[in-house]
């Protein structure tokens, strides 16, 4: 199989990572990858973005699958020109990407659907997210409508800061806090049929202790011994199943990775959003512990035969990631930077590029993400930290504390 992967982050240097290591791939191409990525395709200058051009592309190197790795590419129909070439792709045609693409949309799929989920309104002024944020009151939440990179959400006491972020994004929804902790769950769905991988959970803010302002996300780990049993049953079937039959209904199936964003709370699990592809950091723990061949799963969704792929196998242990972010990050990273410790296993390229004379520097936000498995939780989390401190990068900062509150038994269900 000859596999096609767009995109330039470390979602996509984990998923080259398990595309590079199904026996089924002979060669794997990336637009426009990074150079973490360049260890295992060979790269093309081609933007994701671009419809025809990636249609073009796909065309011209006689691919058998693309797989779409960020969202930007999916709202903008690459999916669906893919297609159009007869090409299998793997993610969902522009209008089923609104599940990420429009907040407001995806909540009407869920009132829909029955999904249950937080009470929200969508609001287009001051006045009208004035009295949101008073009828649901403190912490409040505010989200950007749009596609925001992982950055659109303000939760906050500060009822001027929640104003502030409303009036900055011009339409968002404010919702109702959920309380309790976060998990995500990577669903693979041809539409129909639909699998579960492994949920994780990731650190969106970008201190110690969950302080300072939301990011991209700042580590993750996988699995999580403090979930209820039953979790990923009870999401399939309360949330998956009738949101992909709402989609079908609509005309809009989704195909691809339905990613459900969920909080633990006393009334069991409530829905936070819905991505429309892989989440980042998560992806990079997941797919870590994943045995199964992952392109003969992604072709499987992206081919309709989902129901006939064989049960997921899945490595002993855990796994967990750790991101290092540029100094500034997230309000204003610094790019540039020589990073020196980046090349040996493990180590994921999230925000990198090469210089004329061969320095790896940094060129964005989050730059690598130190990803480590081991026979349990700590045993992770301590292979992971240990592959921070090899990493030079000048004023570069981490979060210390990835997975603590799991390995050490301190996270709780409301109830």
């Amino acid at each position: 199989m000859r596999v096609l992967l767009l995109g330039g982050g470390g979602r996509e240097h984990a998923l080259a990572l398990g595309l590079a290591g199904d026996p089924s791939v002979e060669q794997l191409i990336a637009a426009p990858g990074n150079p973490g990525i360049a260890s295992l395709a060979s790269l093309q200058g081609v933007d994701p973005c671009d419809p025809a051009a990636v249609a073009a592309l796909a065309v011209e190197t006689g691919v058998d699958l693309v797989v779409i790795g960020p969202e930007a590419p999916l709202v903008a129909g690459v999916a669906d020109a893919v297609r159009a070439k007869g090409i299998p792709a793997f993610g969902p045609s522009a209008e089923a990407a609104r599940l990420e693409g429009s907040k407001t949309f995806a909540k009407d799929v869920m009132t829909a659907a029955g999904v249950p989920t937080a009470r929200a309104y969508t609001c287009t002024d001051a006045e009208s997210t004035a009295r949101a944020l008073d009828e649901f009151g403190a912490p409040y939440v505010v989200k950007n409508d749009g596609l925001a990179a992982g950055k659109g959400v303000v939760v906050t006491d500060d009822r001027a800061a929640a104003l502030r972020h409303a009036e900055e994004c011009g339409r968002v929804v404010v919702e109702e806090y959920l309380a309790g902790p976060e998990v995500s769950l990577f669903v693979v769905t041809d539409g129909e049929a639909a699998v579960p991988l492994l949920p994780a959970q990731d650190f969106k803010r970008v201190g110690d202790g969950d302080t300072g302002p939301n990011t991209g996300g700042m580590g993750a780990y996988a699995p999580l011994p403090w979930a209820p049993p039953g979790l990923v049953d009870e999401v399939m079937r309360d949330v998956v199943h009738p949101t992909l039959a709402e989609m079908a209904r609509r005309g809009t199936p989704f195909a691809g990775l339905l990613y459900v964003g969920l909080a633990i709370t006393a009334d069991g699990p409530r829905v936070i959003e819905f991505n429309a592809r892989f989440g980042d950091p998560e992806t990079q723990v997941v797919l870590a512990l994943l045995e199964t061949p992952l392109a003969g799963l992604l072709h499987a969704a992206a081919t309709g035969t989902l129901a006939g792929h064989p049960p997921l196998r899945w490595r002993d242990g855990a796994a967990v990631t750790v991101v290092v972010a540029a100094e500034g990050y997230p309000a204003a990273p610094r790019s540039g930077d020589v990073i020196t410790g980046a090349e040996g296993p493990g180590v994921i390229h999230a925000g990198t590029r090469r210089a004329d004379d061969g320095a790896l520097l940094s060129s964005g936000g989050r730059v690598l993400c130190a990803t480590a498995t081991g026979t349990d939780l700590a045993a992770a989390r301590d292979a992971a930290y240990a592959l921070v401190a090899g990493v030079e990068l000048a004023g570069s900062h981490h979060r210390t504390d990835i997975a603590a509150a799991a390995v050490e038994g301190r996270i709780t269900i409301p109830g």
